[in-house]
């Protein structure tokens, strides 16, 4: 976080306000990680988990009805002080019911219990799609089958799972908004419409490739500081180190994820029972997840998708619920070892 504020101080064009409320983002941000690793317990957790969802599914009605409308999406509840995306929430309550519902059941589970977790699953993600973010709506179905697959998910279902998803995917090409059809065939061939879908894409390819391997300097990048590459703050972030710092830093920066993510799922295999462990697996998961796609797409290797760098880009919400999912993951790591004192 600390070396995203540095990139963050770059990419907004030495914005000193943006600045601050990146600073204050992040306190509000590790506050919730402390409250959540010192004060709860895996029992409250695991009765919590209902309520979050419920909570969560209301919040996305009420946007669907009274959000607030930002970029041509519906995706913001505004409670005078601060704005927020309900959204969010789901990141940690979708996986967090699902381990609740699997918690006394056996592993692994039946069709049953799949069907039942799919719908838990599909609620919230219908409804996120909706507002428009697809983005998000996938970032928590994965999040979702991430628990399935931790719970045991057979090789035979798997198998039967796989035309089933491809199919459904050839289905939803026809009910999916037209500005998200185009990012998918900009994705195939962004040099199609350099000027208009492909902008994006195109401009963080030259961010990336004309940094080399140590980059143009410090705010030295004439992609982000001419502003030729937008959202430079938030969802092309990797571009702006990928330009001003270069490819090594860009090396150092997926290492560090990789050892946060394997100290992550080391905590969660700790875990003294299947809610820990499913939980903490999904949180660890989820976070790789994002990581991959915000990545892959500022590179060309994925579609665009509004999905924010982890623990660098600049945003609130976002940076709340990541390090929430971290305390809840240190919470129930630390009450495994009280147990085994």
């Amino acid at each position: 976080m600390c070396f995203g504020i540095l990139v963050v101080y770059s990419a907004s064009g030495q914005n000193l306000k943006m600045i601050e409320h990146h600073l204050g983002n992040i306190a509000v941000a590790v506050a919730a990680m402390l409250a959540l690793a010192r004060l709860a317990t895996p029992q409250y957790l695991r009765l919590f988990a209902p309520v979050a969802y419920v909570i969560g599914v209301l919040l996305l009605i009420v946007v669907d009805m009274t959000g607030h409308i930002g970029k041509g999406a519906q995706r913001w509840l505004d409670i005078g002080f601060m704005r927020f995306q309900p959204s969010e929430i789901m990141k940690l309550a979708v996986p967090m019911i699902c381990a609740w519902y699997m918690h006394e059941r056996p592993l692994p589970p039946t069709f049953k219990d799949l069907l039942v977790m799919a719908l838990l699953i599909a609620i919230p993600t219908a409804m996120i799609a909706r507002q428009p973010d697809l983005g998000t709506a996938l970032l928590i179905a994965a999040s979702g089958l991430i628990v399935m697959l931790l719970a045991g998910l057979q090789l035979r279902i798997i198998l039967i799972s796989i035309p089933l998803l491809g199919g459904a995917a050839v289905a939803a090409w026809h009910f999916i908004h037209d500005y998200q059809r185009q990012r998918i065939l900009t994705f195939l061939n962004p040099e199609n419409d350099p000027l208009g879908t492909g902008y994006h894409i195109i401009q963080s390819q030259i961010a990336i490739g004309s940094g080399g391997m140590f980059g143009k300097g410090y705010m030295m990048g004439s992609q982000a500081q001419l502003e030729f590459l937008p959202e430079r703050s938030t969802d092309f972030i990797f571009a702006v180190i990928g330009e001003e710092l270069g490819l090594l830093p860009c090396l150092v920066l997926l290492v560090l994820y990789g050892i946060v993510i394997g100290r992550a799922l080391y905590l969660a295999m700790q875990g003294q029972d299947t809610f820990a462990r499913l939980t903490g697996g999904a949180i660890a998961l989820s976070f790789f997840v994002y990581v991959f796609v915000n990545s892959g797409m500022v590179s060309g290797i994925l579609p665009v998708v509004g999905v924010p760098l982890p623990m660098i880009s600049y945003g609130g919400t976002s940076m709340v619920t990541l390090l929430a999912g971290f305390g809840i993951l240190m919470s129930l790591h630390s009450h495994r070892k009280l147990i085994g004192s």
